[in-house]
């Protein structure tokens, strides 16, 4: 079984897109920026929280 041959290749397949040319740090990254600034608070948050109640579970276990 080979690669199909041109005839069989849906029309779709056939079309060929050019995408724009990218240019490194061209982009808006202010909204990828705030919410990765979010999940970093959020993590730590969550990290000094858990900490915080194992602490009181080994307090009260005595």
């Amino acid at each position: 079984m080979g690669y199909p041959t041109a005839e069989f290749v849906p029309q779709a397949a056939k079309d060929t897109r050019v995408m724009a040319e990218h240019k490194h740090g061209d982009m808006n990254i202010d909204v990828q920026e705030k919410t990765f600034d979010g999940f970093i608070k959020w993590v730590t948050y969550t990290a000094v929280v858990c900490i915080a109640v194992l602490l009181f579970i080994a307090a009260v276990n005595g």
